[in-house]
């Protein structure tokens, strides 16, 4: 948590009162992000995707406006960005109810995110899943 809440709270909005604190993952400066760039090529998909310091500061924002849940969200997405696509996909396709056969399903899911991308938060998230599903019968294969 910062030092100061109410100071990451003046960050906001971002792109308008601390820009110098994002870049893209390619390192280029919000600043760089022109409709002008992208039309001269100088701009490409990987430029536009978010990093996890982005999503980070956004929750650093959130917390300090009081938003807990919001400010995990993003920590959460945070972890994520490393994930492939059909890897989430397919993760949030297992944690819908009646999908994932047993908690252990969704306890070797989470240690895959946790081991192979550093997805700690997302992990315990699947894991508490697991136990909440179990406690209510939610692995009872439906489809």
């Amino acid at each position: 948590m910062s030092a100061n809440p109410a100071s990451d709270l003046d960050l906001y909005p971002v792109a308008e009162k601390a820009p110098e604190r994002v870049q893209t993952p390619t390192g280029k400066p919000l600043s760089a992000l022109t409709l002008e760039a992208v039309l001269a090529g100088e701009i490409g998909a990987e430029d536009i995707a978010i990093t996890p310091e982005a999503l980070m500061l956004q929750a650093k924002i959130a917390r300090a406006a009081g938003r807990e849940t919001l400010a995990a969200n993003f920590e959460r997405a945070a972890d994520l960005v490393g994930v492939p696509q059909e890897l989430i996909l397919d993760t949030y396709e297992l944690l819908r109810p009646g999908r994932a056969g047993n908690a252990q399903q969704l306890l070797d899911r989470a240690a895959l995110l946790r081991r192979d991308y550093g997805a700690t938060r997302v992990a315990a998230l699947i894991e508490e899943a697991a136990a909440v599903y179990a406690r209510r019968g939610l692995f009872v294969k439906r489809f």
